[in-house]
């Protein structure tokens, strides 16, 4: 079996206090920074409806920020790889979260025989309780270095979140995402959200056995995002999400939109250029009123002029060229895995891209050759492996979580059960997956209305989140490993200082 990162875990364990030794208390003119992830929503998408829809709430928030054009998530492209870039600052090398749904050769199954031969690590809807309502230990991986406990997804994290540095120095914080296993953003320490709701988005609360029934309809999927967007105005308004609790406004909070992203997988784009379908558009328009209701609570409570707003994406979808979708199935790909070695996969995790887990690493070139033997009919463009994967990750013999195989498909391939047909996904490592919004907009910014061209990584929002606030973005364990910087175009320590609120 092959061992994880020692030097990960000695840096984990030498930066577990970092969030008390670096916080400070909030200051200057930012009190609060509300992050909203519009999965889905890619440059083009924002950039389109604000020139088609100049008289909107997106566009009066951009008039009042700095819009960076060119900024891209981590890849996987995938939601949990996605969103942790945005509250840890590190990719999956850092965090090592690859997907909700891997493989960790240190772990035990849910059941039997409690030893390190590998388990399967799904941190989806799968592991729900009964009725969606938290987390059912029963069904998650064990520990076998640490009494054979069951792994919460906050505790297969490795590093820490924004939430743990802010709440350590002294702030109130809240979120509100589409799972329960999106509790991962409580980090390591499993407390750093004060005010967490994750009503799961599987289930539509009504009891039907559809599991699909929200996101098997854009006008159900926009009804889910209102109810989270309330919960939001809730806890801007002095209440916790229920509206019902007192609590103080969060320093940090904020939110996940779920609608652009099953619109764009249910009715897409009508061109390469990304012009939406109508579905989309609505979609869009959808988000755009939310973001609407939200601004005007914030001026309602007089907290617009002390609150920076982040938005962005965890992940795009694709292809946006409706020509170019071409359905392969997974299937097909385990097959030929499974002809190339007895025994293989231990885990095949697919999308727009197919992440590959062996019970024996031996196997990894005979793997790769056989599947790039048969790339056309599996719409393979390049798999990597060996050399070419440690450019960007651990290498699978010194990490336990590192796939050994990475698969990258042709332009528009989706990799999915037999007759699919969804018109978009995520998961991938191409433009169209990587290449989100992202804008950064409040009254207290110098140059409102700027557009930067330079490369940015979405993994720049969490130290900029902290930078303005006034807490010290080295206290993010993925910062201080990978070097992650905050966003260019704003000083956060120079801005002037305002009242409090």
């Amino acid at each position: 079996m092959r061992p994880a990162s020692l030097f990960r875990t000695g840096l984990a364990l030498l930066l577990s206090g970092a969030a008390s030794l670096h916080a400070a208390p909030m200051r200057g003119p930012i009190r609060h920074v509300l992050l909203i992830s519009v999965d889905g929503l890619h440059a083009l998408d924002l950039r389109n409806y604000i020139e088609i829809h100049p008289d909107s709430h997106l566009a009066a928030l951009a008039a009042r920020g700095v819009e960076y054009t060119h900024a891209n998530t981590v890849v996987p492209a995938d939601s949990f790889p996605g969103l942790l870039a945005l509250v840890t600052g590190g990719t999956p090398a850092a965090t090592g979260v690859y997907y909700d749904n891997t493989w960790d050769r240190s772990l035990a199954p849910p059941t039997g025989p409690c030893t390190a031969t590998g388990a399967h690590a799904r941190f989806n809807e799968a592991v729900d309780a009964p009725g969606g309502q938290g987390i059912d230990a029963s069904k998650l991986p064990r520990d076998p270095a640490h009494g054979c406990r069951p792994v919460y997804p906050w505790q297969y994290l490795r590093v820490n979140t924004i939430f743990n540095v802010v709440r350590a120095g002294g702030g109130y914080t809240a979120w509100a995402d589409k799972h329960p296993s999106y509790a991962i953003v409580q980090g390591p320490s499993g407390d750093g959200v004060a005010d967490l709701y994750t009503p799961e988005i599987g289930t539509d609360g009504e009891d039907h056995p559809d599991t699909d029934a929200v996101t098997a309809s854009i006008a159900r999927t926009e009804t889910y995002d209102t109810g989270k967007m309330q919960a939001v105005i809730h806890e801007v308004d002095g209440y916790r999400h229920d509206g019902h609790t007192r609590a103080p406004v969060p320093a940090l909070f904020g939110l996940n939109l779920q609608s652009v992203n099953v619109a764009e997988k249910l009715a897409g784009y009508q061109n390469a250029d990304g012009t939406p379908t109508p579905s989309l558009d609505a979609a869009l328009t959808h988000v755009d009123t939310l973001v609407g209701q939200l601004m005007d609570a914030l001026a309602r409570r007089h907290l617009d002029a002390s609150t920076l707003v982040i938005l962005t994406a965890k992940h795009g979808n694709g292809p946006v060229d409706p020509d170019q979708l071409r359905h392969v199935s997974n299937k097909a790909l385990r097959a030929v895995i499974a002809a190339a070695a007895d025994g293989e996969p231990a885990q095949l995790t697919t999308d727009r891209s197919a992440l590959v887990w062996l019970h024996d690493e031996r196997t990894t070139g005979t793997v790769a050759r056989t599947l790039l033997a048969d790339r056309e009919r599996l719409g393979i463009e390049r798999v990597l492996w060996g050399r070419a994967l440690g450019l960007l990750f651990p290498s699978p013999a010194h990490d336990v979580r590192t796939p050994d195989l990475i698969v990258i498909p042709q332009a528009g391939v989706i990799y999915d059960k037999p007759g699919a047909s969804k018109r978009a996904e995520h998961g991938g490592f191409d433009t169209d997956d990587t290449h989100v919004a992202l804008l950064v907009a409040g009254p207290m910014l110098p140059e409102p209305g700027r557009r930067l061209d330079a490369p940015v990584s979405t993994t720049q929002v969490a130290p900029t989140v902290l930078a303005a606030l006034g807490l010290d973005p080295q206290a993010l364990q993925a910062v201080h490993e990978q070097g992650t910087p905050t966003l260019p175009g704003v000083r956060w320590t120079d801005l002037p200082a305002s009242g409090t609120h």
